[in-house]
This record gives C-alpha cells, sequence and structure tokens, in this order.
C-alpha cells in the first residue's frame, strides 16, 4: 500500500487526482499542477536508486529528441532578434515538463491501483459533467451558469465559447468502454440494448455540440474501441446505423449545431483551398518550402507568418490555392501538430515528432490482453495525436493537457503484471511490491 509517510509522493498523488478538475475548469491551476507534478518526480527520482530508469524509455528518448531539437531552431532566430523574444526561447526550454508530468503519472504515482482507481473516478465525474452541461443547454438554451448558446448556434457546455467537444470526444471512449465491459456479460438482447443506448447517447451529445472536428474523431474512436474490442462489434455496427438518423433529427431540434456540422461542413470541403483551413496550411507549406531544414524555432507561425506573406509561392501550389486570403491567416498556431513541428524545427523535427507520437501508440497498445478501459485510452490518445485533423497546440491547455494526462494513466498500466477484463474498475491483484516506486497491496 501506498506510504503515507512520504509527503513528496503523497503530494503528486493529490495532484495527480485533482488535474482533471483543474482541465476542466482552471486552466491556470493545470499548469501549475503539471509543473509541480514534473518537479517532483525529478526531485524522487534523484533521491532513489535506478529511479531514472524512465529517462531510458524509447517514448522519452524520442521525445527528449524532439525537445533538444526544437531548442536548437529556437535558438538562432532569438539571437538574430527576429524572433519574439526570449520568451519563445524560454518555452522551448521548459516544453519538457508536460513529457516529465506524463511519466511521473504513469511511472510513479497511478501504478498504486488505489490512486489509479481515485484518479479515473475523478475523470469519469469530469466527463459526465462536460456532458451534462451539453445536454442541458440543448433543452434550456443555457448552461448551469446561465450561458446562452455560441453565437452560430453551437453549443458550448460548461464554457462562454465552443470548447467543450474537443476533450469530450477524448475523454467518453474510455467511460464508454468501462460502462460497455460493466454489460459484456449479459446475455445478448441485453448487452445489445445496454450498450447501444450508450453508445447512441454519446452520438447524440456529440452531434448536439455540433463541433465538426470532435464529432468525427469520437465516430473514429468509437470505431477503433469496436475493432479491438470484440464483445462491442455488433452493438457498434447496430449504433452506427442511427447515427444519421441522429443527425437529421438535430437539424430540429438544434438547428445551428446542424448547421455547423452539416452545412458548413460540406461548403467548406467543395471550397476547402479558399477555406481558412486550407488558407492556413497553404501558408504553412509556403513557409517550409524556405526554411525547409530548421524551421522557424517555437512557435515559429505565430511570429513569422507576417513576414512570410511576401514569400513567392510555387506555381503549382498556386494553381489550388487561392493567392489574396480574405481573412488573416497569420493565428496563434496553424491549427495541425504536424503542421506546428514543421514550422518549429523544419523537416528532421516533423519526423521526430512523428516518431514521437509512433512511440506513444506503439508503448499504449493495449495487446491482446488489455482490458476494455485500456482499449478506450488507447483510441482516446490515438484520435488526440490523429493527424488529419484541425487541433490546438501540442503543449496547450486544456486540450493538450487532457492528452499527457490520458497518456500517464495508460502508461501506468503498463506496471501491472496481468490485466483481467472484469470488472473494468477492479485493479489487478498484485503481490505486495514496488512499481515505479509505489507499494500496491494484493485486492
Amino acid at each position: 500500500m501506498l506510504r503515507n509517510s512520504d509527503p513528496l509522493r503523497l503530494l503528486g498523488c493529490w495532484l495527480a487526482v485533482i488535474l482533471p478538475l483543474t482541465l476542466t475548469h482552471f486552466r491556470a491551476f493545470a499548469e501549475i499542477d503539471f509543473d509541480i507534478l514534473a518537479v517532483l518526480f525529478l526531485v524522487y527520482s534523484s533521491r532513489t536508486e535506478e529511479a531514472f530508469s524512465w529517462v531510458r524509455k524509447p517514448w522519452f528518448l524520442t521525445g527528449a529528441l524532439w525537445w533538444i531539437w526544437q531548442i536548437i531552431c529556437t535558438i538562432k532566430p532569438v539571437l538574430q532578434g527576429e524572433h519574439g523574444g526570449g520568451g519563445a526561447l524560454i518555452q522551448s526550454v521548459i516544453a519538457i515538463r508536460f513529457l516529465v508530468a506524463a511519466a511521473a503519472l504513469g511511472e510513479w504515482i497511478l501504478p498504486d491501483a488505489l490512486w489509479r482507481r481515485r484518479m479515473l473516478w475523478v475523470t469519469f465525474g469530469c466527463t459526465v459533467y462536460i456532458a451534462a452541461q451539453i445536454g442541458f443547454q440543448a433543452v434550456f438554451g443555457v448552461n448551469f451558469f446561465g450561458q446562452p448558446r455560441f453565437s452560430d448556434g453551437t453549443l458550448t457546455g460548461p464554457y462562454a465559447h465552443p470548447r467543450a467537444a474537443a476533450p469530450l470526444s477524448r475523454l467518453i471512449l474510455p467511460l464508454l468502454m468501462v460502462l460497455c465491459a460493466c454489460w459484456d456479460r449479459k446475455k445478448m438482447p441485453q448487452r445489445v440494448l445496454l450498450q447501444g443506448g450508450a453508445l447512441l447517447a454519446a452520438a447524440m451529445i456529440m452531434v448536439l455540440a455540433g463541433q465538426r472536428m470532435p464529432f468525427a474523431l469520437a465516430m473514429f474512436g468509437l470505431c477503433i474501441c469496436a475493432l479491438m474490442h470484440k464483445p462491442m462489434r455488433l452493438t457498434a455496427f447496430i449504433g452506427a446505423l442511427g447515427v444519421p438518423f441522429l443527425v437529421m433529427l438535430t437539424r430540429l431540434v438544434s438547428p445551428g449545431s446542424f448547421h455547423h456540422l452539416i452545412t458548413l461542413t460540406r461548403c467548406q470541403l467543395e471550397h476547402f483551398a479558399a477555406s481558412p483551413y486550407g488558407q492556413i496550411y497553404t501558408r504553412v507549406m509556403v513557409m517550409a518550402l524556405h526554411h525547409p531544414l530548421m524551421g522557424y524555432g517555437y512557435d515559429g507561425y505565430r511570429h513569422h507568418c507576417n513576414q512570410a506573406s511576401s514569400f513567392v509561392e510555387p506555381t503549382w501550389l498556386s494553381k489550388i490555392a487561392a493567392t489574396h486570403p480574405t481573412f488573416p491567416v497569420c493565428v496563434q498556431h496553424p491549427h495541425n501538430l504536424y503542421a506546428q513541428a514543421l514550422m518549429n524545427s523544419g523537416v528532421p523535427g516533423l519526423v521526430i515528432f512523428s516518431c514521437l507520437i509512433v512511440s506513444i501508440l506503439r508503448v499504449v497498445w493495449p495487446g491482446r490482453a488489455g482490458t476494455a478501459l485500456q482499449v478506450g485510452l488507447f483510441s482516446a490518445i490515438f484520435i488526440q495525436y490523429w493527424p488529419f485533423t484541425s487541433s490546438s497546440d501540442f503543449l496547450n491547455l486544456p486540450l493538450g493537457g487532457w492528452g499527457f494526462m490520458l497518456l500517464g494513466v495508460a502508461l501506468s498500466y503498463k506496471h501491472v503484471p496481468f490485466t483481467q477484463s472484469f470488472p473494468p474498475l477492479q485493479d489487478e491483484p498484485i503481490s505486495e511490491g514496488e512499481y515505479g516506486g509505489s507499494h500496491v497491496r494484493r485486492t
């Protein structure tokens, strides 16, 4: 069992438990939470023999290589006065804290079954809370705090702006897998009814939210879960047949969501090159062609986008993209993780970053013996880093923070000697011993 006499570790455990709460509503505290977790883990590792073994893990080594290369790419433009001041260099230096915090969760805190369960329950509570806020706003026109829908008709959930659907699309997958696993042993009609109802309820919430990409990613994630978890394949197939009807129903109960989800999506796909995303990606391509080796340093797109307006586009790119954008393309980041890596550290940085994502997916792969919860975690991490999507900054909170938190939870299961599929939150009975510095008692 956890040694409560170690105040350093006990503080880290409580920071892990409240992390989902801070990511839900207290972004500044979430930053502090990650920072303290990283520092505590480094202090703990320095005091313990072989505690720095986590540094040698392939996924962390790849992440450290990406971090170092990004710093190197940031130094030159900062010294030449071409970047956003020393702040960009400082941000690039401390970027490693998120990977260290994820390692702290997966290697130090959450291998303990008790604290892993506590954090999961808080996480699932936050998931239900966000979904309930969206549902409440769909019915009554305002959320729990009296805030109305967004100006374009989409639902905002517990926030003033429509940013609830993105984290919900990730968090809802492990929760659904836990629920489905609870019903796996029921007879076929009852199991299909319960699992199908849960899947359709989740799909309805995502449809009502009215956010195109989170809805598509959530459905994609459910497909991955169904492929990897055999007991829910039939239910998922039946549920997929009902999704088009849910979308059409939204046209009646939430026209704003339908317009944002279907009408606007169709328009942007038909004229993608002239759409906001098409214009941003065109600028990214032009900038990358001028600095392919080292990119522009940390936050390079934000600091150098205006300068790139004078760059000459290649002929082949001019033919497919509008030359004169009708809106400002110089936003905070290029709205794609891989485009961001290309801007920050050039083609080598993009390759290293891609290897980092592959290493992460490889280490959290649940395998045949994985539980339903592990499948849900893998699916959530997979769609978090899916390349063909618009996304926020890799290190930006709260969405980036949810990704690192889920990574830490998934990593913690690699310290469990063997798994069982039911019940999903019943952690595995393992003998008393240390895994990542934690003592786990036999259940």
